[in-house]
């Protein structure tokens, strides 16, 4: 059900009702019995749902489980930034003096 937006034309009360898409607007404001207006809101965010959109939204609990399942079967790959960095050998001093 959508939440519309009133105004009192009398007393400027502003107040939201959740109605039926096939009620009638309302008429009488609920704090001075004045008449209102319906008005034209924004509405509600766009949501895309089910399969198709991004991978992080709304997946299902058997793409879940099937996801968990592929990582842990993937050996794991360390970053450049993990790895130990070995000393670097360097050649023992053979001049002779």
């Amino acid at each position: 059900m959508p939440t519309y937006e009133y105004k009192c034309k009398k007393c400027d009360h502003f107040f939201e009702e959740l109605q039926p898409i096939t009620a009638d607007a309302l008429t009488d404001c609920p704090e001075c019995d004045g008449k209102v207006e319906r008005i034209i809101s924004g509405g509600a965010g766009f949501v895309c749902k089910g399969s198709g959109f991004y991978i992080t939204e709304n997946r299902s609990n058997s793409y879940k489980e099937s996801a968990k399942k592929d990582t842990e079967t993937k050996p794991e790959v360390k970053k450049a930034s993990e790895k130990k960095s070995e000393p670097k050998k360097t050649k023992p001093d053979t001049k002779k003096k």
